[in-house]
């Protein structure tokens, strides 16, 4: 099950977060059904996070998703907590308690409101899991603590019993650091696996949705045709055919990665393809109601070209 780091990882996470958020909130807060007043909105802040932190051009190594989110507490009125989310899936500079830090005061400078920050880390670096920023000069010390959950460091068995729907998130990308290189029929095993997992816990479709979205395209087969079936064996699965409408995305990314292989060759007459199937992406993913700027950012085109896209 081998993983590398790309805009269509960085746009599911971004996804899935929107999707799944308030068992997002119930995952890592025990306590979180007293705390947040789930019959608000979310309000999904992404450009004021980039106004605020604006991406580097042509930045390269690794990629973070960033999600700022708005969220009203029941006994504050209109008082609301921004929570800050960040996947690393690598440990890239090793900055990563600095940049939370940084993160955390501009936030607070602007919007004057209590955060709670989290970072998932997706690494598969057993002694990497920062949590704690410290400065110290001349007696003034900064102590800055926030929450760090390391997916590596989780017990599987406990993600399986973990009735909660994110649990499935976290169990694929465990399984995906825990699966590296292994063969296309393994790889379709373990999908089969969190599928079922996926359905023995209760959810609405859409989140459904985003979850058989999740699973299916965070680790691509090396085959194309290992797509395919394991698409057509879902669907026997359920008695009915094409219910989940993945089919041709799917191909879309198997396509998508062998184009990669061949730019990193240095194959000129591939980066017309490489083009052609990032603007396929950012369609699939314009029809999945995806906000153009998060498209923007993980495909590296430009707005006004996804904009125009039907």
């Amino acid at each position: 099950m081998s993983k590398s780091s790309n805009p269509v990882d960085d746009l599911l996470w971004k996804s899935i977060l929107e999707q799944t958020f308030a068992h997002f909130l119930a995952f890592f807060f025990a306590d979180s059904a007293g705390i947040f007043d789930l019959s608000k909105p979310f309000d999904y802040l992404d450009k004021e996070f980039e106004s605020l932190f604006p991406p580097e051009p042509n930045g390269k190594g690794v990629r973070f998703v960033d999600k700022l989110v708005k969220v009203y507490l029941k006994d504050s009125g209109e008082q609301f907590v921004l929570c800050h989310i960040e996947v690393q899936s690598s440990r890239g500079k090793g900055d990563l308690a600095e940049r939370m830090f940084r993160y955390y005061y501009k936030i607070s400078d602007k919007y004057q409101v209590p955060i709670s920050a989290i970072a998932i880390l997706a690494d598969d670096n057993q002694s990497y899991h920062p949590s704690v920023y410290v400065k110290e000069f001349m007696g003034t010390i900064l102590h800055y603590r926030f929450n760090s959950y390391k997916v590596l460091h989780q017990d599987e068995v406990a993600l399986r019993t973990d009735v909660n729907p994110f649990a499935v998130v976290v169990l694929t990308t465990l399984l995906a650091i825990k699966n590296k290189n292994i063969s296309d029929e393994r790889l379709k095993d373990i999908k089969h696996d969190l599928y079922d997992e996926m359905m023995s816990r209760k959810m609405d479709k859409s989140t459904r949705q985003g979850l058989y979205n999740f699973l299916t395209y965070y680790v691509g087969f090396e085959n194309q045709g290992s797509l395919a079936i394991f698409e057509s064996e879902i669907e026997n699965k359920l008695g009915r055919s094409n219910i989940m409408g993945t089919q041709e995305y799917l191909l879309d990314k198997a396509e998508k990665q062998g184009i990669a292989k061949g730019i990193e060759k240095g194959r000129l007459e591939e980066r017309a393809k490489l083009k052609a199937e990032k603007l396929a992406i950012a369609l699939e993913f314009k029809k999945m109601g995806l906000p153009v700027a998060d498209i923007a950012k993980g495909t590296g085109l430009a707005i006004e070209e996804i904009e125009k896209l039907k």
